[in-house]
């Protein structure tokens, strides 16, 4: 398995964000953090393009599907053979060249951060730091107990508010970076699209690699 292709997505869906912690942030920051919440909130479905990259410089690109709460999907653009696709309940992480799948609860991973139907960033989580850009700024969330390394963060942009992309580093300190382009929202979108079966021959093994 390569850090290039089949770990983007791996990184992309299994970072484990949970545990018992609240935001310590100034007013100022908890303000931003605030409107990046109440955003969120009401975002219901939405796509754009992502371009991802990971530690080593290696991009892939496809579409994203939102809808909230809980349903994504990230399709990767040929030769790519990944698929993302969340439920609602469950992110699977399908592989047509590598003939694999995998399987993860959706509040294990940090697309449960924004996806989840109730967006809590002082419980669950722990914010470290938000920091200002001139044209917006970035949110940064670890495990609130402190049991893995990882840490996510979410930027947006702030005339007009808007979610620019997030960042998603491992436990080894390897970051994985997603830039949305042209996030619009739309209505409407087919449910199958935040559908995703084990492809695979019922005679393979199932279950993580």
């Amino acid at each position: 398995m390569t850090l290039t292709r089949r770990n983007l997505a791996m990184t992309l869906a299994a970072l484990p964000l949970a545990g018992p912690a609240a935001a310590q942030v100034g007013p100022g920051d908890q303000a931003l953090v605030d409107r990046a919440v109440a955003y969120l909130q009401a975002m219901g479905e939405a796509k754009a393009r992502f371009i991802q990259t990971d530690a080593r410089g290696a991009s892939s690109q496809g579409t994203v599907f939102l809808k909230r709460p809980g349903k994504a999907r990230f399709a990767y653009d040929p030769p790519s053979g990944l698929l993302v696709v969340s439920n609602g309940a469950t992110v699977s992480v399908a592989d047509s060249r590598l003939k694999t799948f995998d399987a993860y609860p959706l509040m294990s991973t940090p697309l449960s951060l924004f996806l989840a139907k109730t967006i809590r960033l002082d419980r669950g989580v722990q914010i470290t730091r938000v920091a200002r850009q001139s044209d917006g700024f970035t949110i940064t969330a670890r495990d609130g107990r402190k049991q893995t390394a990882g840490q996510i963060s979410l930027t947006f942009t702030d005339a007009p508010l808007a979610l620019r992309g997030w960042a998603v580093g491992d436990a080894q300190g390897r970051t994985t970076r997603v830039r949305l382009v042209g996030l619009q929202s739309v209505s409407g979108l087919d449910p199958g699209l935040f559908v995703l079966k084990d492809p695979r021959p019922k005679n393979v093994g199932r279950g993580k690699m």
